[in-house]
């Protein structure tokens, strides 16, 4: 196994590249690199090391727990521009789609790469991330087809009391009684939506974006509403939670198969630097975060 080594962009030697990643999280271990575990990361650092024949290290946006899947992940890394230029790849990025469709595991697909400047970074230049939820009420639990994306309650769900309660958690709050403690890390996120429909199939679909997510943030306020939702909380209770500024025991963390990360919002290239900047003063200033 090669080990990824940092690399310093920006004097002509190296070329970064965006990478956008879709998998299904059922068997690994997560995003980010474990000691004996199976992990996302790992497996592509790993696949792209031995493409191009140098150490590489991916930036992500976030850093999904175990169980949690993608179809709009984006990652960054810095190449050395040597070895983009071998004949194997031929100076073409895009090259590498092809090729490591070949190498990668079925429950991970890289779909697109493509050349950024340095002032792009996965993580720092988000706007927003978007995660998708899905969730069955029915007494069978989730379709076999799609159980591995589907997660299971076991009560009926009143997807208007889920919206009422999703509703009073939107905006710039501390959402500390929905998050596991990280040491350092704020637990002030911006919530700019959280919203559920019930579609064709009779599966409930919640649809959650923000700034970033805290460490297990998304699917506790899957949790909380879907308790309003099947009427053993009310709406009063989901709102008091964020005046709580410690881990509730009260607000159950829903299943990690129903979590999708859908999407990764980025603004325009002349505004990158200025949006990692200031996403970097928020960082040092309240102590860091996970990465959604």
């Amino acid at each position: 196994m090669i080990e990824p080594a940092v690399t310093t962009p920006g004097d002509g030697g190296f070329v970064r590249l965006r990478f956008d990643i879709g998998y299904d999280g059922t068997d690994f271990a997560g995003w980010a690199r474990q000691i004996g575990q199976r992990t996302v990361c790992e497996t592509l650092e790993e696949r792209l090391s031995t493409v191009l024949r140098v150490p590489v290290r991916l930036t992500v946006a976030g850093r999904t727990d175990a169980g949690v899947h993608a179809t709009g992940q984006v990652c960054h890394a810095d190449i050395p521009a040597a070895a983009l230029a071998t004949r194997s790849i031929g100076g073409d990025p895009t090259t590498l789609v092809g090729r490591l469709a070949k190498m990668l595991p079925d429950d991970v697909r890289v779909k697109a790469v493509t050349t950024v400047t340095t002032d792009f970074d996965a993580r720092f230049s988000a706007l927003r991330r978007h995660y998708r939820y899905r969730l069955t009420d029915t007494r069978w639990g989730a379709e076999p087809t799609v159980a591995r994306i589907t997660a299971a309650w076991r009560h009926r769900l009143d997807v208007d009391a889920m919206n009422a309660a999703a509703q009073t958690l939107l905006g710039l709050n501390d959402f500390a009684a929905f998050c596991r403690r990280r040491e350092g890390a704020t637990t002030i996120r911006d919530l700019q939506r959280f919203a559920w429909t019930r579609d064709a199939d009779g599966v409930l679909v919640g649809e959650v974006s923000a700034d970033a997510f805290c460490w297990s943030m998304v699917r506790s306020l899957v949790g909380a509403v879907a308790s309003v939702g099947d009427g053993r909380r009310d709406v009063d209770w989901c709102a008091a939670l964020l005046t709580e500024r410690t881990r509730s025991s009260t607000v159950p963390v829903a299943e990690a198969r129903g979590l999708c990360l859908v999407g990764v919002d980025y603004p325009a290239a002349d505004e990158l630097a200025a949006r990692n900047e200031i996403t970097r003063d928020v960082r040092t200033s309240t102590g860091g975060c996970c990465g959604g």
